[in-house]
């Protein structure tokens, strides 16, 4: 299904809280603007989000789902983001059993000090989804 005139897609995005979620603070405060597009879930670490919450916002109205954590190596709770790394292997499995693109989930690393990298990730993902369409789940 490609694009829908008019389609603003929906991203929920998962943000850990020592690193993603700084980063989408600066963003705001700095002034740099993203599409709206996005609802950001503060979690304390991209590793504790188990893959079926992903597939549930997917197939209960989101037409994404962002996932943004340390970068490897700085992770407050070491090793989270690793987690959180192979578990995206297995979500891009379900992405297929559930029929969806796997463009409609990405993993991204965003530091604290990188809030103009949290905004262009949140506009190059919106206008993937723009391509897409809706999900249909929708």
């Amino acid at each position: 299904m490609s694009g829908e005139k008019g389609f603003e897609p929906l991203i929920i995005a998962y943000c850990c809280y020592w690193c993603s979620y700084t980063a989408a603070d600066l963003a705001g405060t700095s002034r740099i603007q993203y599409p709206p597009n996005v609802r950001i879930i503060r979690v304390q670490c991209s590793g504790m989000v188990h893959p079926n919450l992903v597939i549930d916002a997917l197939t209960n109205g989101a037409d994404g789902v962002l996932m943004c954590g340390c970068h490897p190596g700085d992770c407050h709770y070491r090793e989270g983001n690793l987690r959180a790394q192979a578990r995206a292997e297995a979500i891009d499995m379900m992405l297929e059993d559930f029929d969806l693109e796997p463009e409609r989930y990405r993993l991204a690393w965003v530091s604290a000090a990188e809030g103009p990298q949290f905004a262009e990730t949140v506009r190059e993902m919106v206008e993937t989804l723009r391509e897409l369409g809706p999900s249909p789940y929708s």
